[in-house]
């Protein structure tokens, strides 16, 4: 099945973007009369025909649309402080966002060692793992968010901290309860600061662990995001 990003679709014809069209023509060399399939990020799947193949506005007929494809019954927000390493803080994305995770925040830390990030190049590595994985609704990415601007507007009864700072914390799996929206806070390289997990505490949200290794940032963002889905499924 040959997947593309339409955000924009309506109607019953579409053209591609230049960048979509060239790998469908030039890389793919698809022509007239073949089927591919469209998603708009927002639940919506087309398949289609292709009427007019060319390199830079390639278009294509729809001949079925499909509502809110396999829409899911809870939601997950995950908001995670990006790495030092872009590469690393990508590969959370395109690996959460295959799993299945409808809004991420980056978050800024006090111990951040990245306060600088490029939400454009962030929306094509989403808008990839989203076709790799045949998924109709592409996860919203937000703009980085100070921790405290971040925590003003939250639920604490859905709304879990991981972090370090001590021992024994009970692990996300055994909290989550009936809960259909998980926001679940994962901090920098150097973890939440004590002040961050004593703010979040003061206003009620939930300190959880995620097991007993020590995790890598964009490894802890993975494991929270597989264990809601497995719970929530």
């Amino acid at each position: 099945m040959q997947i593309f990003y339409a955000p924009d679709i309506d109607g019953s014809t579409y053209t591609l973007s230049e960048e979509e069209s060239k790998h469908c023509i030039r890389v793919l060399r698809l022509v007239a009369g073949d089927e591919i399939t469209l998603v708009d990020g927002k639940g919506n799947l087309f398949k289609t025909h292709i009427i007019d193949p060319h390199v830079k506005r390639c278009q294509v007929l729809v001949f079925e649309a499909l509502t809110e494809f396999e829409k899911r019954n809870y939601y997950l927000h995950i908001a995670i402080a990006p790495t030092k390493n872009i590469e690393r803080f990508e590969w959370f994305l395109e690996k959460a966002t295959e799993i299945g995770i409808d809004e991420i925040t980056p978050l800024l830390c006090d111990h951040s060692e990245r306060k600088v990030i490029n939400n454009e190049r962030l929306e094509k590595v989403v808008a990839a793992a989203m076709k790799q994985s045949i998924k109709a609704y592409a996860p919203k990415l937000n703009q980085l968010t100070s921790f405290k601007q971040f925590i003003k507007n939250q639920n604490p009864e859905t709304t879990y901290i991981a972090h370090c700072e001590r021992k024994g914390l009970p692990h996300l799996k055994n909290e989550l309860g009936s809960n259909k929206n998980v926001t679940v806070l994962i901090g920098p390289e150097g973890d939440f600061s004590p002040d961050e997990v004593s703010k979040a505490l003061a206003i009620r949200f939930k300190e959880i662990s995620l097991g007993n290794s020590r995790l890598r940032t964009e490894t802890a963002g993975i494991v929270a995001c597989n264990i809601v889905n497995l719970f929530c499924e």
